[in-house]
């Protein structure tokens, strides 16, 4: 899921709005966009914020129901570098192609990561007969050290998860509590679904060196009286020991964290780069043909043409 919003010029302060000398809750409102057919909702980057810890992008897809003569999802061969997509389904099947020549369908409560690293290219395609799909996709970007690692695909059909106090949780990267998930990271991070299974007001322990964000997946979301509604992102930023949620039945919420990641970051179409040249050698080498991302096999479309770098 592309981005073609130059983010040079975009917020980095890790920090929320201070008024009377007390750090509020920052409302992000979300972008829309079309992605393969189905409309997303595009919490970050915004010219408010444009990272959360090593979270660089977060796309909330659907829920869409598909017509039935819809061809659903379809992305086509698109390239990454510099960034891992990390898919959570909710609802519906994806099958994922890439050309390290992985073919991986995704189903419900499953994690796909793809670590792009110095290059990958890879297609995205509802399975025929869903006429649903709901889910997140992120993407995590990699520490200039490691931001040419070799390229790698990654499934995770099982996760930790538990219930408490009227809250499941599934948690999707990281570690939290006594829990901690297999997805690989780079950076110290943490993702977690926090799905409501009645009324609840939770205090939610949090780490005072993370920065963190809620997203609204589904019904609603309160903190410190205000009220937030789907795709609304409730930035925490830091120094916080814990902050306290209130759901409602059938909520469910997304939260986002890490250490904050204090490189220079350009994000462009399907790249994330330390340098704007990092882009631009990018691009040059998708439209050039040039077999740094690979081929697709599988996939009956057209490869994703380049818009130019602004």
């Amino acid at each position: 899921m592309s981005n073609t919003q130059w983010s040079a010029s975009f917020g980095s302060s890790r920090e929320c709005p201070l008024v009377d000398g007390q750090h509020q809750i920052q409302r992000l409102a979300p972008r829309t966009a079309d992605v393969g057919g189905i409309p997303v909702a595009r919490a970050i980057p915004t010219q408010q914020r444009r990272l959360i810890g090593a979270w660089c992008f977060l796309d909330h897809a659907g829920p869409v129901a598909f017509a039935d003569n819809s061809p659903g999802l379809r992305v086509g061969p698109h390239p990454h570098i510099g960034l891992q997509t990390f898919t959570w389904m909710l609802e519906g099947e994806v099958l994922h192609r890439d050309s390290l020549g992985n073919e991986q369908l995704i189903r419900p409560h499953q994690v796909n990561l793809m670590t792009a690293g110095h290059g990958i290219s890879h297609t995205e395609e509802s399975v025929p007969g869903q006429r649903r799909l709901h889910a997140a996709q992120l993407w995590i970007a990699l520490p200039q050290a490691d931001k040419d690692t070799p390229p790698r695909f990654d499934h995770y059909p099982r996760l930790p998860s538990w219930s408490r106090d009227g809250i499941d949780f599934t948690l999707l990267v990281g570690d939290y509590l006594s829990h901690k998930a297999p997805t690989l990271t780079f950076s110290p991070l943490v993702g977690i679904d926090l799905y409501a299974t009645r009324q609840v007001s939770y205090s939610l322990p949090l780490r005072e060196e993370f920065e963190y964000g809620l997203l609204v997946l589904e019904g609603g979301l309160e903190i410190q009286e205000d009220a937030f509604s789907v795709n609304e992102l409730a930035y925490l930023g830091r120094h916080r020991a814990e902050v306290t949620i209130t759901l409602p039945p059938g909520a469910r919420v997304l939260l986002v964290g890490g250490e904050p990641l204090d490189e220079d970051i350009f994000i462009w179409w399907n790249f994330v780069g330390h340098s704007k040249q990092d882009i631009a050698q990018a691009l040059a080498d998708w439209n050039d043909h040039s077999g740094r991302f690979g081929e697709i096999h599988g996939y009956d479309g057209e490869p994703l043409q380049a818009p130019p770098l602004p």
